[in-house]
């Protein structure tokens, strides 16, 4: 019995109709002063396009990516591309490679680093271009260092 009344109440609810015509949005408007006004269809557009500009240039994101391969106990290939849109920053691959033989050299205990390749590039994509940077960096022990 108790079943039957609950699916009884089910069927009472009442439906929410869409109207085919119409926008979503309220017809009003966000006044700001006496002679400014935004209706929300132009506060939506805005946000929207904030949201995608933010998307695309994502100003908290790093400049550089780094993939990392070991090739041996001490040696490291370290490939950066740098992000599509940015400010600056271009100048800056080799810096961020050194602060990675850095990371790596203290995180595994080695006296220094040394790089045996480098270069840069620009790396033609469809349908933007990405600064590009590749090196290979090889962690040395306190006695292979050179003496100064």
């Amino acid at each position: 019995m108790l079943a039957v009344l609950s699916l009884a109440s089910c069927g009472t609810a009442t439906k929410t109709v869409i109207p085919n015509t119409g926008t979503i949005l309220p017809n009003a408007s966000f006044n700001i002063s006496p002679h400014i006004a935004y209706s929300f269809e132009q506060i939506a557009v805005g946000a929207v396009a904030g949201g995608l500009l933010y998307m695309i240039y994502d100003p908290l994101a790093p400049n550089w990516s780094i993939e990392e391969q070991m090739l041996n106990e001490d040696t490291y290939y370290l490939s950066l591309k740098a992000k599509s849109f940015r400010t600056g920053g271009d100048g800056e691959a080799m810096q961020v490679l050194k602060r990675r033989a850095l990371q790596l050299q203290r995180e595994r205990g080695y006296a220094g680093y040394r790089i045996l390749d480098y270069s840069e590039g620009i790396e033609s994509s469809t349908p933007l271009t990405h600064r590009v940077s590749e090196g290979t960096i090889q962690l040395v022990r306190v006695g292979m260092l050179p003496k100064r």
